[in-house]
């Protein structure tokens, strides 16, 4: 399977890092081809140029190689952290950019907007890792998880994304060596379960 891994996190060597190299070296090991966007890395620009925001048009060469990444992937893994409850500013805007009218959802016919979008997207399924130091139940109780808002119903519910499995490690500052290495097994043993070898 063609599978695309997408992280954005600033900074090098962070347990993000670790999660989505789990995540790479899980997939590459049971047979599937691996595309993977360190975003920071990359310095991907996140800020969607006015030119870019009708449908049809085709954006940079740079933003157009991810459109049809996501385009061909039968898999996607998202790996960000928990920051103000949205994904961190660059990996908002490569969703801006690449996440386009027409390749990644449509509406229909009559529809000028204002309905809800049919998903392009040939992806069975779909995973988020976030990392958070906001333990789980002030994180529900206090801010509703607004992060499983945004990824499984505003953006890849919208797509044609119907499985979406996110798991959220935390809380991260408090969190031991030990315990941040069986945080590394389950992302393996993760993608293992809903991406097997073909």
């Amino acid at each position: 399977m063609n599978m695309l891994v997408v992280l954005g996190h600033p900074r090098p060597g962070s347990l993000n890092h670790a999660l989505a190299q789990s995540a790479c070296d899980a997939l590459r090991a049971l047979g599937h081809d691996v595309v993977f966007h360190d975003l920071h890395a990359e310095g991907f620009d996140p800020a969607l140029p006015p030119r870019e925001f009708p449908k049809g048009v085709r954006p940079e060469e740079t933003v157009e190689r991810h459109v049809q990444e996501l385009e061909n992937a039968d898999g996607i893994v998202i790996v960000h952290p928990n920051w103000w409850g949205m994904p961190p500013a660059v990996l908002k805007g490569w969703i801006d950019r690449v996440f386009r009218p027409g390749r990644a959802y449509e509406f229909v016919d009559g529809d000028n907007g204002e309905g809800v979008p049919r998903g392009l997207l040939k992806a069975r399924a779909a995973v988020v890792f976030n990392t958070t130091n906001t333990y789980p139940e002030r994180e529900q109780t206090v801010f509703g998880d607004p992060l499983e808002r945004i990824w499984k119903d505003c953006i890849f519910g919208l797509c044609g994304v119907d499985v979406v499995h996110r798991r959220c490690f935390g809380v991260v500052t408090v969190s031991s060596p030990e315990q941040r290495a069986r945080w590394l097994v389950e992302v393996g043993e993760t993608m293992r379960r809903l991406f097997p070898a073909g």
